[in-house]
């Protein structure tokens, strides 16, 4: 079956696309763009418009903050017994799990991802977080404290803390997890009493506004999750700049991060920033060559190569360098290319036009600075927005390839002579994401590991994450954390107490 063919059997299999035209999801209820207009959203697979979203403006934004805002304010959600927000948080978990066929081949639709990593990481891991989340809704706590205040003689003190809601949480989330990484957001807020406007990707809008139906079946008041969607200049935008926001979570580009920074600044609102990566894979001479280059592979490979962490600087001590460059560019080139409906497959296509053209301009740029290409960097299929898995060697430090996210199936492959030398080339980057050390002596590993300027380690693995692992990174890879019990307190407000008895 051809990739059209594979898309319009997936569609017409999914009642909810059955509609192709969608509006926001404002105070548990369609709502259309006060515009009119609509942005389509299309396959990457075969370059087919399968929906139109609504291409929202600041006045869809404002009465998604109002709806928020009331929730919060004088609604029943931050009021509730933990305890009853744990159970409707596992009731949307719930949710998730019984429609994980339907949303999965709607992330694959709108991503161009592999449908079972859509179902097995997207879906069901997203189910999983927010269940884990859910778990949290009865454990914040605050701490009791002993004082020393001195005034006025004789008296005596009692303090403590608690946590309290930051209270309304604008989310903007990316195209390449964006089921998974709007749960990040959305669970953990929801867990610690917030309301949340969510706004995702332009591109990848689907999926979100299926979670607004699914949170309404599971019974979240209304106004406790409203999704906006629309082009990031004008909603995601009005969305970071508005006063009615109190906390701003957003996972994307570095230079979109800086803006809503400052944004949230100018009002002192809270943030949280995930800004991607160059993340260095290290593998030292007592490694095993090739279990290190089937997992530098996949390192760079997975999901095409479109992830935050993804191990696009692999450095290799030389008595292995040949080898690991074999083994790697061995497996690109054994990697299927196709639909990610096509269980065979093993690469999907880049999310979109822009983006393909923009990674296929690095791999030109990398031509031109001077380094080896070994084996893909070119399209493939004459269809989609499909770029063959590429490996470059002869790749030094200034290029464009090294230091700038490329967010594509491109690794650059470099020796080195000593660990010193390791660290050096991996810590030369903005970013500090990701990184992992591949060898068989953890003597060896725990001297790396800590020399490394990552918010993340990985040793012998990449990629690998789990809701109770915090997540964020160093240098301008961002601010703050996600998952894990270190995400509550991006959350959260801590109130001290003290009292005169």
């Amino acid at each position: 079956m051809n990739l059209a063919a594979l898309s319009t059997q997936h569609q017409r299999q999914s009642g909810f696309l059955a509609r192709r035209q969608f509006g926001n999801w404002i105070d548990g209820r369609a709502a259309e763009p006060r515009s009119g207009c609509y942005l389509p959203v299309v396959d990457p697979a075969t370059e087919m418009t399968i929906a139109e979203v609504a291409a929202s403006d600041a006045r869809d934004v404002d009465a998604a903050v109002a709806a928020a805002r009331r929730a919060f304010d004088s609604g029943d959600w931050p009021r509730m017994r933990p305890a009853s927000r744990e159970k409707l948080l596992h009731q949307l978990a719930e949710r998730l799990e019984r429609y994980a066929d339907e949303l999965a081949a709607l992330e694959t639709l709108e991503t161009g991802k592999l449908i079972g990593v859509a179902r097995a990481i997207d879906v069901l891991g997203g189910a999983e977080y927010v269940r884990y989340m859910a778990g949290w809704a009865t454990k914040l706590e605050g701490s009791t404290l002993d004082t020393s205040i001195a005034a006025p003689a004789g008296a005596e003190y009692f303090a403590y803390t608690r946590r309290e809601a930051v209270g309304v949480v604008g989310a903007i989330v990316p195209w390449n997890f964006p089921l998974a990484i709007a749960l990040w957001k959305v669970a953990t807020a929801l867990a610690c009493g917030c309301t949340v406007v969510l706004k995702p990707s332009e591109e990848t809008p689907l999926t979100a506004l299926r979670l607004g139906e699914l949170a309404q079946e599971a019974g979240l008041p209304d106004g406790v999750l409203n999704i906006v969607t629309g082009a990031g200049a004008e909603a995601g935008a009005a969305l970071a700049a508005h006063p009615g926001i109190d906390k701003i979570t957003f996972t994307g580009s570095v230079g979109v991060g800086r803006a809503i920074g400052h944004a949230a600044v100018e009002r002192m609102a809270r943030f949280t920033l995930e800004l991607g990566g160059k993340s260095p894979l290290i593998v030292l001479d007592d490694a095993d060559p090739d279990f290190a280059a089937h997992g530098a592979a996949q390192g760079i490979f997975f999901n095409q190569g479109q992830v935050c962490t993804a191990g696009s600087r692999v450095y290799v001590q030389k008595r292995l360098f040949e080898r690991v460059v074999a083994g790697i560019a061995a497996a690109a080139e054994a990697m299927k290319i196709g639909s990610g409906f096509d269980p065979n497959t093993q690469i999907g296509p880049l999310v979109s036009k822009r983006h393909f053209e923009r990674v296929l301009g690095h791999v030109d740029a990398a031509k031109e600075e001077g380094a080896t290409l070994v084996t893909g960097g070119t399209r493939a299929l004459d269809g989609g927005y499909f770029v063959k898995p590429t490996v470059f060697v002869d790749a030094a430090p200034a290029m464009r390839i090294v230091r700038e996210e490329v967010f594509g199936p491109v690794v650059t492959v470099t020796p080195f002579d000593t660990v010193d030398d390791a660290v050096r080339l991996a810590n030369d980057t903005d970013f500090g994401l990701a990184a992992s050390v591949w060898s068989q002596n953890l003597s060896h590993v725990h001297r790396v590991v800590p020399r490394l300027k990552a918010g993340i380690v990985w040793v012998n693995t990449h990629n690998m994450l789990d809701p109770n692992l915090p997540f964020g990174g160093f240098k301008q890879s961002g601010y703050g954390r996600e998952l894990g019990r270190a995400a509550l307190e991006q959350f959260t407000e801590l109130k001290s107490v003290c009292i005169a008895h």
